[in-house]
């Protein structure tokens, strides 16, 4: 029996972003409108949690990822950390808009309060903090962003060692998450019928359109922000960017990949514990449901299980993942986000963005 359950729905809608408090620069006006004076072309909102080894790499990478025509403004939503993280975002630079929340909210509601503190005129950036943009980057991925079906923008990601980081998706169906459970994401990925991370590093060499991606880094045009709206905060890892993304492409948005904007990912956060793995698995069947109604998610769920009870005996992740997919019921509903994210703070856990 699962305690704490909200009602399930097929049209659940963003709940308003957690209270904050911004730290404002000396002199500055409240950029809050697209015809303010000094409302920059782009937004760059960087949601943290206990990331004060990373945040500062992270903001130093921007002035050479925006080389070009674009200006621009960042803003870090610090979800109540714990550490100097706050702190040293604010020293990083003068410029930087600093939104510290008095809980952590969970990453949809990090990016909602960004974009409502700091409206862009062109489009918006998010990044998580362990991602160093590329020189130019930015420049690479509004170029690619300007035909009209075309909302959100995503660079070749790699991580610290120079190796591609699979960030691509194809849309999740109850027949991949069959192929995932039988023969696992690496083999299944290879398949476009029946994986759904791209595993093909070849297909990662030129741009394409895909379904959804990682959302370590992404550009969104105003645009796109517009007609879809917030970011759905009743979901949590790594589900909030594929809501937004499949939404935005139910709007007529295309997600386009671009190689020639790179990026460096310097972990996986998403798999830092197995509490935040099982938590990944339980939203992808709430995805389903969201969005095929619920046979589908029930379809999913129990592929799911069968997949975590094939890799339970080796895999703590697993088994945690295995234990909250049969505590739930997609028909009477999911622990609320609050209580998810209380569950899975761990000392171990940088920030509970997906990556």
């Amino acid at each position: 029996m699962t305690a704490d359950l909200q009602p399930a729905s097929s049209a659940e809608r963003p709940v308003a972003a957690s209270s904050a408090v911004a730290a404002w620069p000396a002199d500055a006006e409240r950029p809050d409108a697209p015809d303010a004076p000094d409302a920059p072309d782009v937004t760059v909102v960087v949601v943290t949690r206990n990331n004060a080894d990373v945040i500062v790499d992270c903001l130093a990478a921007l002035p050479a990822a925006f080389e070009g025509e674009l200006s621009w403004r960042a803003v870090v939503v610090d979800n109540a950390s714990v550490d100097d993280t706050a702190l040293l975002a604010a020293k990083a630079s003068p410029d930087v808009l600093l939104l510290a929340t008095d809980a952590n909210s969970g990453y949809a509601a990090g990016v909602n309060a960004g974009l409502a503190a700091l409206t862009p005129r062109r489009a918006v950036l998010v990044i998580n903090p362990d991602v160093r943009l590329d020189r130019g980057s930015v420049q690479a991925l509004w170029a690619a962003l300007r035909p009209f079906d075309t909302g959100i923008c995503v660079p070749s990601l790699r991580d610290a060692r120079g190796q591609v980081r699979h960030s691509l998706r194809r849309e999740p169906t109850v027949l991949r998450a069959l192929g995932e459970a039988l023969l696992g994401s690496d083999r299944s990925g290879r398949m476009a019928t029946l994986g759904e991370i791209i595993m093909d590093d070849r297909l990662y060499a030129a741009p394409q359109v895909a379904d959804w991606a990682s959302g370590a880094a992404m550009l969104i045009s105003k645009e796109c922000l517009d007609a879809v709206g917030p970011w759905d905060e009743s979901f949590f890892l790594p589900s909030e960017e594929a809501e937004f993304i499949l939404r935005a492409r139910d709007h007529g948005f295309l997600l386009r990949y671009v190689p020639s904007a790179g990026a460096v990912q310097l972990g996986d956060e998403r798999h830092a514990t197995p509490q935040l793995w099982a938590l990944g698995q339980m939203n992808r069947v709430r995805l389903q449901l969201h969005r095929r109604g619920l046979v589908a998610a029930h379809a999913m769920r129990w592929l799911l299980v069968l997949n975590a009870a094939l890799r339970a005996r080796r895999s703590p992740a697993h088994g945690r993942a295995l234990r909250l997919l049969l505590s739930i019921n997609p028909g009477v509903g999911f622990p609320p986000v609050a209580s998810l994210i209380e569950a899975s703070v761990v000392s171990s856990d940088p920030s509970m963005v997906d990556s």
